[in-house]
């Protein structure tokens, strides 16, 4: 194995890393002024907490788009490689998008993706 490649890479990144922080811990601007330990030091003054609660919808369309993103990400990778793949490789990803659209429809089912707050569902 050629590992000395992979080493001396390392060894650069480490170096330039280490370089930069040390650089900008000695070359860097230092100053102490009336606003500089307030958050907003632009000018605008904080109000309120920054422990803000949100509801719980949010969070959870978020996690829908990362799954069903990264889901994108393995179809294209499968269209990439789809003629090397074949039939069988073409079966698998049919699958995988009826299990995904049957994940859609049991989301849409549930009212995981309903926003709207006059139609909330009763939980059984």
């Amino acid at each position: 194995m050629e590992l000395w490649a992979f080493v001396l890479y390392a060894v650069l990144v480490l170096i330039i890393a280490g370089s930069m922080i040390i650089l900008s811990a000695l070359l860097g601007e230092r100053h102490k002024e009336r606003f500089t330990d307030q958050p907003y030091e632009g000018g605008i003054l904080s109000e309120g907490t920054a422990r803000v609660r949100f509801p719980v919808k949010f969070y959870m369309m978020a996690m829908f788009f990362v799954v069903f993103d990264l889901e994108s990400v393995f179809l294209y990778t499968w269209a990439v490689a789809a003629r090397d793949l074949g039939w069988l490789g073409y079966g698998e990803a049919l699958i995988f998008i009826v299990v995904l659209l049957a994940t859609l429809v049991y989301l849409w089912r549930l009212g995981a993706l309903d926003w709207s707050p006059d139609t909330r569902r009763k939980t059984r």
